[in-house]
């Protein structure tokens, strides 16, 4: 009997974290026997980054007894049930969802595979550069037995560490994961229109931004949140808070929300800094003119 880390890997899906983790696993001497997906052109284009066969989603269980499903939340499912239709019976199957839990692999498991999930939280903007940024990062894992078994193996070939979540609970890990990356992509652009609503090109802003927004984010992480906490609202300066707020008035709807909801948290967390609760509902006042 071949010993389970040796068994055959097959990926469903094709996008940017399927090649990325296919070609982190081959790098590192795991038999990636084949990778699947619905459009043969991109399939084939993935296969030969990875370093393996280009298959079908029916395919794939006669060439591997553990699979990783790399596809979109919305088509879990369905290619699930595909595997399960196409002979799946046994072995793991981890998706990579970080939203979902292994009931999204439903068909598979009521077939008799082992499923869990396994979700990398990180950013990958491309297969190139995601090989790279797989590598020393938490994975979300929600999984038991064998599956749970392989997920660690996974983590630990990615020379990560893994955070256990409890399946009724990724939603509200992933959303956290939402907001470290994603919004900070919408505050940058936010920060940049209203450098732009200043008379300054959005190049200059984004390269005038750019020191800012390193050490802001680096003091974060080094000192948590209330330590880091700097600016007018820590410091109860109720003229500035109430300049910026009318300063914002001519930008995008959006953007006002934005700054709004992020301001209103400013005040909790400067009141957990020490800001006094008077002066803490002074400046709530101030958000709630025009």
């Amino acid at each position: 009997m071949v010993p389970r880390h040796m068994q055959a890997i097959g990926i469903a899906g094709t996008g940017r974290l399927a090649q990325a983790l296919g070609r982190l696993l081959v790098e590192a001497g795991e038999p990636v026997a084949a990778i699947a997906g619905r459009n043969q052109e991109r399939t084939r284009a993935a296969a030969a980054f990875v370093g393996a066969r280009a298959a079908t989603f029916s395919e794939l269980p006669a060439l591997a007894s553990r699979l990783l499903v790399v596809v979109s939340d919305d088509a879990l499912e369905q290619v699930a049930a595909t595997l399960a239709a196409a002979g799946m019976r046994d072995g793991v199957a981890l998706h990579t969802s970080g939203a979902r839990g292994p009931e999204a692999l439903k068909p598979l498991a009521e077939a008799g595979v082992c499923c869990g999930a396994l979700h990398p939280l990180q950013t990958i903007p491309s297969p190139e550069a995601g090989v790279k940024a797989l590598r020393g990062i938490a994975f979300g894992v929600t999984a038991e037995g064998a599956a749970a078994a392989w997920a660690e193996h996974i983590v630990r070939v990615a020379g990560g560490w893994m955070l256990r979540i409890p399946a009724e609970m990724r939603a509200t890990y992933h959303a956290a994961g939402v907001m470290a990356s994603n919004f900070v992509t919408a505050l940058v652009d936010g920060a940049a229109m209203l450098m732009r609503m200043a008379g300054i090109a959005e190049s200059d802003a984004l390269r005038a931004l750019a020191p800012l927004l390193k050490t802001a984010v680096e003091t974060t992480l080094a000192l948590g949140p209330v330590a880091a906490l700097t600016g007018p609202i820590q410091r109860g300066d109720r003229d500035t808070v109430a300049l910026h707020w009318a300063a914002t008035a001519a930008a995008p709807p959006t953007v006002r929300q934005l700054y709004k909801a992020g301001s209103l948290h400013l005040i909790e967390l400067a009141q957990r800094r020490g800001l006094a609760p008077e002066m803490a509902q002074q400046l709530r006042r101030i958000y709630q003119r025009g």
